[in-house]
């Protein structure tokens, strides 16, 4: 089982910030292509400060020649099934084929909520309409489709993406999300779980997939893994309360990036293998500037990457 350790930012916090910063945003890209990094993810966060998903990935892309790149999440309800189908497509092509399209519902946020136009309790169903129906763009010569949202006749998505199939992860760890990876994803990638949760999650994802007449491979299953340089920031370490009351937030985030390597090998023996590690705070010393986000960088190469196999 191969593994590949990717980078991934944005979301919440100062962290996010760095995209808007072109000089810090390259730096990182081309360390992450320098050092051997899989792949590049950021976050989806129409209200925040990230940047929109397919612009940071179309810079990266350019910039690049290896490096992998995917939105930790791309919300899909509310966005236009062929519209959304014809932008990945065209930066696999211009990137000959390096593009990780990881698919969400979007975040428990009435402004994220209000951004995309769909109610929260539409979501699910707005989802299991489009993901079918843009893999038929990608893949299909013409297509016809009916459907409670969408009404197609004989549309015709050009260009092809290069990859064939081009492979979707999913994201999310409520048990509808695993039933809905396992019939719906190609990968399952979730955030904020410990091993314990990413082996019982596989279970479900493996049982859905085999339902559905599908089979996930074992090298899809991956996680997006939080870490922090020094301290939890508070705002974070009460909303991991507030969601998993259970448990302690340090079993959800690794502290230091030893610390987050140690945690990797865990989720390696729990039938991981894909993963990217997000920052939740600042690096020491120049706080955001580029050259303390190239220290972090090179540190994480250090530690982490050893595991790639």
């Amino acid at each position: 089982m191969r593994i590949r350790v990717g980078f991934g930012f944005g979301g919440s916090t100062r962290v996010g910030d760095l995209a808007g910063d072109q000089t810090t945003f390259a730096q990182i890209v081309d360390d992450l292509e320098r050092l051997g990094f899989d792949s590049l993810w950021v976050s989806e966060r129409a209200t925040g400060m990230t940047l929109d998903p397919v612009v940071a990935m179309s810079f990266a892309a350019g910039r690049t020649e290896r490096l992998k790149f995917g939105p930790a999440v791309m919300v899909l309800p509310g966005r236009n099934p062929v519209l959304c189908a014809k932008a990945l497509a065209s930066l696999d092509r211009v990137s000959n084929g390096r593009a990780l399209p990881a698919f969400g519902l979007g975040i428990a946020d009435a402004a994220e909520h209000q951004a995309f136009g769909v109610h929260r309790s539409e979501r699910a169903a707005w989802f299991d309409e489009a993901l079918p129906l843009i893999r038929r763009l990608w893949a299909e010569d013409s297509v016809d489709h009916h459907g409670d949202r969408f009404h197609l006749e004989g549309v015709e998505m050009l260009p092809k993406p290069t990859q064939n199939p081009l492979e979707v992860w999913l994201g999310g760890q409520a048990r509808s999300e695993l039933r809905r990876c396992g019939r719906l994803g190609d990968g399952w990638l979730p955030s904020f779980i410990t091993p314990t949760g990413v082996a019982d999650g596989i279970a479900i994802v493996d049982e859905s997939a085999t339902a559905a007449g599908r089979f996930i491979d074992r090298g899809h299953f991956g996680v997006l893994v939080p870490f922090v340089h020094e301290t939890l920031p508070d705002r974070f370490a009460e909303r991991l309360r507030s969601r998993q009351p259970g448990l302690d937030p340090r079993e959800l985030v690794a502290h230091g990036i030893r610390g987050l390597a140690e945690r990797l090998a865990e989720f390696v023996e729990c039938g991981a293998s894909k993963f990217v590690v997000f920052p939740l705070d600042e690096p020491k010393g120049d706080g955001m500037g580029a050259d303390a986000w190239h220290a972090t960088i090179e540190e994480l190469a250090t530690e982490c990457l050893p595991l790639q196999t």
